[in-house]
């Protein structure tokens, strides 16, 4: 057992370290941010977490959260339903001719979800009552405490606050998110610091929030993501009868940044029929803009040895990617499960091999979910760029026209159903459901190419220039 510093508090910074202190480490959480959680009932209106941009845009908890949290946190799910949060089957409520009927094992689809503020207020009240958990508050890291360690190795032995405070540890781990100050403080102290993956991700998000008057929450007609031409839309339950909508649509669509205006969005949400009582609901905010989104990639085993020992990466701080999806709490989960079992079987005395161990177990157990996610995205934006260009998007890469097959014919066959549901919960990967005997067989003879009834490329056009 030993010292674990986090340094960030968010979601899966603090979940990772009430897995790590309920397998009897000595953990401390540094979080910048200053002011405390408040209760549920009040965060969505008075938490501020300014180190977090999309604090207040979409978010959801895939089933997979759910899966990781029920196996790791035992009591974390019931707390968060305890508290508001919405626990639901994406299954009920379908039509037994497109599910054939609930079967043995569908709970397995059973998700917990909130919006980001209200979730965020339950989990960091249950890791204030963990034993061996310390979270501080307002105490914002500016660098580290290092060693000189084996050929010359930066060893990070702790960490050094605004305030002066330094905080000794046998394990630093990076839970700052995307935005991580980790490889600045890392070359400051003599290290190359990671290699580094960064791009634009090229979509750009206008969501807003709404809430029923009775606590429901409206039906979903297809898919929580759908695709439409140049454009997508997005509508994610959440607590105590709110919701979020968003379009989200390629960042250098010009002609599509009129969306950040509330008549101009309403307009073009109300022409999808699928998707458009979503928002015949009181809205509790107005359009909210989420740009220059990074896909980034951070490698801290560099030509055979670690940059650094004594300090990991984790979550989005090791790679982040366009959250459409709803993937990036779900993979950091996973990730934190990993950290918890790497530390039981890797002693925390032998700091390179850590940092080797960890590197190798990240790139077998979550790397492939990173990469599968990027992949998809970048293909979605191809698409999302031939439909304003007014041409059909062109790929000979299997993995996409297999998936788009799938989503064609997810409604003509329970079992396609199914696997659909595995690979967007986050439960199974594409290629090992693409691989299931018969499926990508069926769903390519099943597939219907039909678009989604919404307006084409110049009806948006029409929309939002009337």
């Amino acid at each position: 057992m030993g010292r674990i510093l986090f340094v960030g508090g968010g979601v899966v910074g603090t979940c990772a370290a009430m897995m790590l202190a309920n397998d009897g480490h000595d953990v401390t959480v540094l979080e910048r941010d200053p002011t405390p959680p408040p209760p549920p009932d009040t965060a969505w209106d008075e938490w501020d977490r300014r180190g977090v941009n999309q604090f207040r845009m979409l978010h959801f908890f895939l089933p997979r959260f759910r899966e990781v949290a029920e196996a790791e946190l035992p009591g974390l799910t019931e707390a968060m339903v305890a508290a508001g949060a919405l626990r639901m089957n994406p299954l009920v409520g379908v039509p037994d001719e497109f599910t054939g009927g609930w079967r043995a094992g569908d709970e397995r689809y059973d998700l917990v979800t909130a919006r980001r503020p209200v979730g965020e207020s339950i989990i960091a009240d249950v890791a204030a009552k963990t034993p061996g958990v310390t979270i501080r508050r307002g105490a914002g890291v500016c660098g580290l405490l290092t060693t000189s360690g084996p050929d010359g190795i930066v060893h990070v032995n702790g960490v050094r606050t605004e305030s002066g405070d330094d905080y000794v540890a046998d394990l630093v781990v990076d839970a700052g998110g995307r935005r991580s100050s980790m490889p600045e403080w890392l070359r400051t102290a003599g290290s190359p610091g990671p290699d580094e993956m960064i791009e634009d991700c090229g979509f750009v998000y206008y969501g807003r929030h709404f809430r029923s008057a009775d606590g429901s929450i409206p039906p979903a007609f297809g898919g929580l993501l759908q695709p439409y031409g140049s454009v997508s839309v997005l509508t994610l339950p959440a607590d105590k009868g709110t919701w979020g909508v968003g379009v989200i649509t390629s960042s250098r669509d010009a002609d599509l940044r009129v969306l950040k205006d509330i008549e101009a969005w309403e307009k073009v949400v109300h022409a999808f029929p699928l998707v458009a009582h979503w928002i015949d609901a009181e809205p509790i905010t107005d359009v909210k803009v989420m740009a220059k989104i990074e896909d980034r990639q951070r490698t801290y085993v560099v030509d055979g040895k670690p940059v650094a020992t004594g300090v990991i990466p984790l979550a989005d701080a090791w790679a982040c990617t366009n959250p459409s999806l709803g993937r990036g709490i779900s993979m950091g989960i996973v990730h934190a499960a990993v950290l918890r079992s790497m530390l039981r079987e890797t002693p925390l005395d032998d700091p390179r091999t850590l940092a080797m161990r960890w590197s190798e177990v990240t790139a077998e157990r979550v790397e492939p979910l990173f990469a599968d996610t990027l992949a998809f995205d970048r293909h979605r934006l191809a698409e999302v760029e031939a439909a304003i260009e007014g041409r059909p998007y062109e790929t000979e890469d299997p993995s996409w026209l297999l998936g788009t097959a799938l989503a064609q014919s997810v409604m003509k066959d329970a079992d396609l159903f199914r696997g659909f549901l595995d690979i967007v919960s986050l439960l199974d990967r594409g290629i090992d459901v693409m691989s299931r005997p018969g499926f990508a067989e069926r769903a390519i003879a099943l597939a219907d190419p039909t678009p989604l009834p919404g307006p084409d490329r110049a009806g948006l056009l029409s929309l939002v220039g009337s």
